[in-house]
């Protein structure tokens, strides 16, 4: 979720002690920062060449009005509502997957909003869309971007605390080094997440560089010939869409416009997708 320097003391370890402080370590930056897996079978149908977006999906519309804050940019204020990246990448795709706005019907009370936002935060994000007449219904708002300027208080509330996004057993990954085999394969599933109609949510770092431990939502891919840009909703900035960028001859992502973060190589990972990832 930003930047968050800090220094550790040179040791005298051996090298499974190391192994296991570069775990620990992994694990400490992403609780006080905010940035998938082993290397992935065969690619999915389709190419990571072409152009795709989540259908119906429009960033004036379908996000967040308010931001998450970056700690480490207020380090004196009380009560911000930072390090919460996660919860509201994970609830951007929620809202999109299971819940339908009706501007026409009356709106509620604080506590009434509340528990709807609980109800759609309590969907596992990796099951299926639900069909419209399944849907949890907003009532009084046409949009997301609507109900959290108007209701900011209840949204938070009802998304829930940041804990368990801190401890979820696959933040250790930010410490792992990558293949150019296994970036580009992550390529190809966001793309053909995105021509499937869907949000991709991913995991975005450049540790060990105490700067970039966050997670972003693409919803659509721009093909560049020799390089594939990925547009993508950013918790920490909701006034305009991100971009990262896959380098098709390196093989490598870049941070090409993420929030407070210099352009340069990031390691990139599906998030939320499974039960396990």
């Amino acid at each position: 979720m930003g930047t968050a320097p800090f220094r550790v003391k040179t040791l005298n370890l051996n090298s499974v002690a190391q192994a296991r402080l570069a775990v620990l370590l992994g694990v400490v930056l992403v609780t006080v920062a905010c940035a998938t897996g082993p290397v992935l079978g065969p690619p999915p149908e389709g190419a990571a060449d072409a152009r795709a977006s989540a259908l119906e999906f429009a960033f004036a519309r379908d996000t967040f009005a308010f931001k998450n804050l970056i700690r480490a940019r207020h380090p004196h204020e009380d009560g911000l509502y930072a390090n919460y990246c996660f919860v509201l990448a994970r609830g951007l795709r929620q809202f999109s997957q299971f819940a339908r706005f009706d501007p026409a019907l009356p709106r509620l009370d604080h506590a009434a909003y509340v528990a709807l936002v609980r109800r759609v935060a309590a969907r596992p994000p990796w099951e299926p869309a639900l069909p419209e007449d399944a849907r949890i219904v907003i009532p009084g708002y046409a949009s997301l971007r609507e109900l959290s300027q108007a209701e900011e208080a209840a949204v938070k509330e009802g998304l829930g605390g940041r804990f368990w996004t801190f401890v979820h057993w696959t933040n250790w990954r930010v410490t792992f080094w990558v293949t150019p085999a296994h970036q580009e394969n992550v390529a190809r599933e966001i793309v053909s997440e995105l021509r499937a109609g869907r949000l991709v949510q991913l995991l975005i770092t450049n540790w060990p560089k105490p700067e970039l431990n966050h997670t972003v939502v693409a919803f659509e891919s721009r093909d560049g010939a020799t390089t594939l840009d990925f547009v993508v909703w950013d918790p920490n900035d909701p006034d305009a869409p991100g971009v990262i960028t896959f380098d098709r001859r390196a093989l490598h992502f870049a941070a090409t416009r993420v929030y407070d973060t210099e352009p340069g190589v990031i390691r990139v990972f599906r998030m939320y997708y499974s039960r396990l990832l």
